[in-house]
């Protein structure tokens, strides 16, 4: 081979690799509400270009699936279409020769099974069960569908005010999403397709920075309604109920178990992330609509009872604050702590002093990494997370796991907790594990299981146990409120199976995200309005600022910045650093205003009200 023909090569090979990066840019930012089918359809022939095509069953079975799938599209397909569609699919994963031919139909069948009813649809109504109204994609993964695309315009303008007053129409937690949010609306941002997802937290970072909750006003409250509505529990579901429905007119009651107000923001997220004083900021802009609070109110069966008798309608949100125990022989031993009490503790001001002392942690999500994370700060000698994954299988976020190493803390995966050895005082000398190997992926993530290895001592003096948490839903369920496996049953409109009672967050959905929290608290505040008999609208004046014209060029995205992490594993200051006035405008200016092109066009402009 000639010089001239390797550099033609070398540049055909560049050039492939360049347009099979940006594919998939296009496929991670495929925005939601798409036709399943017709998504099916594309990923079958991208994969069918791949193959070699010497076997019969990628050569023409790939095919065949290619046409029965464009004949439900073309609305000529039958249920007999149906029927061969899986067959052929199931014939391909049986027979083929090569990985692609097989994850071709594996991916077929999948989608087969997972969108059914859009498959029966196309042939039988002729019609896509998927939305036509081209949704924003950052606005549609945010559970509380907060206008995005509008406050990321106004803090890039400098209306970092009207920001957070657009912000709280859908989420009265500007403050505490800003900080702890896991921001799932940055998924599927169509700026991937250009470079990578607009900081959408980052950016709410700097609205509520520069224009701070408790210093914007909140809207004035509806004239009342004469009724009134009881909320139990105070954390973040609880609170943005509560906030919606004082506006609305109804005189709101919260009933708190704990000293203070804020559920898990306060008893379950440490200082470091999510400072006191920021928490409060929310909290106080949310009372300021005239809320009343009774805080040490320990709700039991007969105060359910009153409560009913008392007020029109019943919210409750009493979170998940129970902690989970291991299962393990000599776990009821001392110095083996819960990290749902020792983070409760914390939330109350009661920081411990673990000197000296060799921690352990066990668990791999986010509670785990705030536990071990806080332990370094209160002096301990040595801080290891245990886990029984890979690293790359924890369910924290991959920022919280580089924080925690960053600052000194040791994983020790790929090891399962046995039994806890005890001293003759009956404190923690030991934990013991079980070395694994991991396996075969079940429910998306690959499994553990037992190595052919000696098990394992790890000498420690202390043990925080962060494997979840459960829900306290005793006292609900002999008032007479459906339970299933602990959990409050309500349906999509947080509707109980007691009229008049209405329940969400993680006491519903069993632990989640703070944002879904809220998100369940405004469904319900509208849904209880309902039942009430009114239909008060949630309304801003804000106007938002028109698109830029400015030419969209790959830009690289500005990423919060945090303390080092010698400056600050010794204490519970906040870590993270907001963006720059000149970082938020650029970062502004990389949105592409999905709101007004491409997406919002078709859907008949903004909609202010809810």
């Amino acid at each position: 081979m000639n010089r001239l023909s390797v550099k033609s090569t070398d540049r055909v090979d560049s050039t492939t690799e360049k347009l099979m990066k940006e594919f998939a840019q296009r496929i991670v930012a495929n925005p939601p509400g798409v036709c399943p089918v017709d998504m099916q359809l594309a990923f079958l022939k991208t994969c069918h270009a791949q193959t070699c095509g010497k076997c019969v069953p990628c050569r023409v079975g790939l095919g065949k699936l290619e046409e029965l799938l464009e004949s439900v599209l073309n609305n000529t397909a039958t249920d007999r279409t149906l029927y061969m569609i899986e067959k052929t699919a199931i014939n391909i994963m049986n027979s083929a020769d090569c990985a692609i031919g097989f994850e071709s139909a594996r991916m077929v069948l999948a989608g087969f099974e997972g969108f059914k009813e859009d498959y029966i649809s196309h042939v039988h109504e002729h019609q896509c069960t998927g939305s036509f109204e081209q949704p924003i994609p950052c606005v549609t993964l945010c559970p509380a569908n907060v206008d995005i695309p509008g406050y990321i315009a106004l803090a890039g303008s400098g209306r970092c005010a009207d920001a957070v007053r657009l912000i709280r129409k859908d989420n009265p937690f500007p403050t505490a999403c800003a900080l702890i949010c896991e921001h799932p609306c940055e998924e599927r941002c169509r700026r991937t397709m250009i470079d990578d997802a607009v900081n959408i937290r980052g950016m709410k970072r700097y609205a509520v920075d520069k224009a701070r909750a408790s210093e914007v006003p909140v809207p004035a409250c509806a004239p009342s309604t004469g009724k009134k509505v009881a909320v139990v529990g105070g954390g973040p579901s609880g609170l943005t109920a509560a906030y919606f429905l004082q506006l609305m007119g109804h005189q709101v009651t919260v009933f708190e178990q704990k000293k203070q107000l804020g559920g898990m923001l306060r008893y379950g997220i440490p200082n470091y992330r999510f400072p006191r004083e920021r928490l409060q900021e929310d909290i106080d802009a949310i009372l300021s609509t005239g809320i009343e609070v009774k805080l040490n109110a320990d709700i039991d069966t007969e105060a359910i009872a009153q409560i009913n008798e008392d007020y029109d309608a019943t919210y409750i949100a009493i979170g998940a604050h129970a902690d989970k125990k291991l299962g393990l022989e000599g776990e009821e031993c001392e110095n083996v702590i819960s990290a749902v009490d020792m983070l409760r503790e914390i939330g109350d001001g009661n920081y411990p002093d673990f000197t000296g002392k060799r921690v352990l942690v066990v668990g791999g999500g986010n509670v785990a990494m705030d536990c071990a994370r806080t332990a370094i700060r209160s002096n301990a000698k040595t801080v290891s997370i245990v886990y029984r994954r890979r690293q790359e299988d924890m369910t924290a976020l991959p920022a919280e796991v580089e924080g925690a190493i960053a600052e000194g803390i040791e994983l020790l995966t790929l090891k399962a907790p046995l039994r806890v050895e005890a001293d003759a005082e009956g404190k923690v000398a030991a934990l013991w594990v079980q070395p694994q190997i991991i396996g075969q992926v079940r429910g998306g993530r690959p499994s553990p299981r037992k190595a052919a290895k000696e098990e394992e001592r790890l000498e420690c003096d202390l043990i925080l146990v962060a494997i979840g948490q459960d829900i306290v839903s005793a006292p609900f369920e002999k008032a007479g409120l459906a339970t299933k496996r602990g959990r409050i049953v309500a349906d999509a409109a947080g509707a109980s199976n007691r009229v008049g009672i209405y329940a969400g967050g993680d006491c519903v959905s069993g632990p989640a995200t703070v944002i879904k929290a809220i998100a369940a608290g405004k469904v319900a505040a509208a849904n209880i309005d309902q039942f009430l008999g009114f239909h008060h609208p949630i309304t801003v004046d804000v106007k938002i600022p028109e698109p830029l014209l400015n030419d969209k060029n790959p830009c690289g995205r500005v990423n919060l910045e945090e303390k080092e992490s010698w400056a600050r594993r010794d204490n519970f200051e906040g870590i993270e650093y907001c963006m720059s006035e000149e970082e938020a405008i650029q970062e502004s200016g990389r949105c592409l205003r999905c709101d007004k092109y491409g997406c919002g066009a078709l859907r008949g402009g903004r909609q202010f009200e809810w």
